[in-house]
């Protein structure tokens, strides 16, 4: 495993343990909304600043992009953190939330690293190395129809829900096309998800770079594809997302329009 990966998933612990340890005193956090439905912990800044402090003792001249600070650094290579995503279900005590860590080098994705603190799961992959779940490697599912298939999704919020009527229309198609729909509501999850075989395809309009880099890695070194809702591959700055094996990224591909 690439020294990079080691350092990415020992930050990813330590974030989560302090996410654990907050579960049982929910009440007692502080929360503010950083714009209209979206929300923002002091675990979500601890979190961070805990893995920022991790990869700069390793590596100190490397840039990063968080979630909560912004861009920090300017260097060939760029850690993009995620420090809680699923905040929402996090300050709810729903259970489906992750951290989120990628590398890049010269914008080139390198390394991804996301990480369960429930279930305590390891999602990691390294470009060209192929993805893995605790150390196994995974693939993307084999189903090869639509009409058999589980596709996850994610709901407009944010700034983006001038894009709700879209999304209404994708979602429509989608539900007549399939076997089911699931919303867990954390998009680097649902990504990893994917590259396991757990759900066989995903969509969502409007993610940020942080959300999806790790995840995004994770899915092609599986064996899948991750585009724009058009196909396209600058998925990173678009923010829409589809996702899936082969197969079944063609036909989704075919039954959402924006």
């Amino acid at each position: 495993m690439h020294g990079m990966v080691n350092i990415a998933i020992r930050a990813a612990r330590e974030a989560g343990e302090i996410m654990i340890r907050q579960l049982n005193h929910l009440e007692t956090l502080s929360v503010s909304e950083k714009s209209n439905n979206e929300y923002v912990t002091e675990i979500d800044k601890i979190a961070e600043k805990t893995i920022i402090n991790i990869i700069h003792e390793h590596f100190p001249d490397h840039s990063i992009l968080g979630e909560e600070f912004g861009k920090q650094g300017d260097n060939e290579y760029q850690w993009i953190i995620d420090p809680i995503d699923g905040t929402t279900n996090f300050i709810h005590g729903f259970p489906v939330f992750c951290v989120s860590i990628a590398v890049t080098r010269d914008d080139e994705l390198e390394h991804g690293v996301v990480y369960d603190p429930l279930r305590q799961e390891i999602f990691s992959a390294s470009k060209g190395q192929g993805s893995q779940l605790d150390g196994h490697k995974i693939r993307v599912s084999k189903t090869n129809s639509l009409k058999n298939s589980l596709i996850a999704t994610g709901f407009p919020y944010r700034s983006n829900k001038d894009k709700l009527d879209e999304y209404l229309k994708t979602l429509k198609n989608v539900i007549q096309s399939t076997s089911g729909i699931r919303r867990p509501g954390s998009a680097a999850l649902d990504l990893c998800y994917v590259a396991c075989g757990r759900v066989d395809g995903f969509w969502e309009f409007g993610l940020r770079k942080w959300d999806v880099a790790a995840g995004a890695l994770i899915i092609k070194e599986a064996g899948g594809i991750i585009t724009n809702l058009i196909g396209e591959s600058d998925y990173l700055e678009n923010g829409n997302i589809l996702a899936g094996n082969p197969k079944i990224h063609s036909e989704l591909l075919e039954k959402i329009t924006i």
